[in-house]
């Protein structure tokens, strides 16, 4: 069964929490949608983890459409999200408006995902209008490091606290049907999931968000550049990798492989 913005709803009213990664590309999509997670974020990360550049800034919409079009191929059930890169919707409410409904129109994407606080309401509102369903995403806001000063903890201090809560209730007020908690105290995430009656996804926001969600890359040990102190690994597939390239390498320059089974 295809997972909607209602199945994300009733999870909430039902205490039952929602499940989130991202994908980049078909076979991770097809992997992720395998187990039952319920929601794909096609991110800008990808600038990252994928690209190999600095931070998410570069990533454009075309390269975003692209990556999207691929995951959408590659699953039966989970929602597939994208994520507006910068300057995709910084300029007008039309520029936001017509790059979200790319992600729906060209890439199959179920909604889309965008970064900021109240100055990005009457862009969420406007988008809702147009049947696009949209995922805020308050606190660190990975678009804005250099405003921010880097990746920094945010709504530390009791200003910038109410100033998040007043920001998460005037998104879902706009017509978000989520939103998205990034690295913000955890009894703070606590309080904006409580107050708000959309559901919250946390990634280093604790554990009392209606879900959570991380970079595949980072859950299977796939990216070391930085590991920042809210992921788990599960895996580290980066050895495994590693161990079998070198393992070919050795059978090929023994002339053990290809051997008669790999033969014509």
């Amino acid at each position: 069964m295809k997972v909607t913005i209602n199945d994300f709803l009733k999870k909430k009213q039902e205490g039952r929490k929602i499940t989130m990664l991202t994908a980049y590309d078909y076979p991770f999509a097809q992997i992720v949608d395998e187990a039952d997670i319920d929601a794909i974020l096609v991110g800008d990360s990808l600038a990252m983890v994928v690209q190999g550049l600095e931070n998410t800034l570069p990533v454009t919409m075309d390269e975003m459409i692209y990556h999207t079009k691929m995951v959408s191929r590659g699953v039966k059930n989970a929602m597939v999200i994208g994520d507006m890169p910068y300057l995709s919707y910084h300029l007008s409410i039309d520029d936001a408006v017509r790059n979200a409904g790319r992600f729906i129109k060209e890439a199959g994407a179920h909604a889309v995902k965008i970064e900021g606080s109240r100055e990005v309401a009457e862009k969420v509102e406007a988008m809702t209008k147009a049947e696009i369903p949209v995922m805020a995403h308050i606190g660190l806001t990975p678009q804005a490091i250099h405003r921010m000063g880097g990746y920094k903890v945010q709504g530390r201090t009791e200003e910038a606290a109410k100033r998040l809560v007043e920001d998460a209730k005037i998104l879902q007020d706009a017509g978000a049907f989520s939103l998205i908690l990034e690295a913000i105290p955890a009894g703070l995430a606590a309080q904006i999931t409580k107050d708000l009656s959309i559901p919250t996804i946390g990634i280093g926001a604790g554990p009392h968000c209606d879900g959570q969600v991380l970079v595949i890359h980072d859950v299977l040990g796939l990216f070391e550049r930085f590991v920042p102190k809210f992921v788990k690994r599960y895996a580290n597939l980066k050895d495994d990798a590693l161990k079998a390239i070198k393992q070919y390498k050795e059978e090929v320059e023994k002339g053990l492989f290809p051997g008669k089974e790999h033969s014509f």
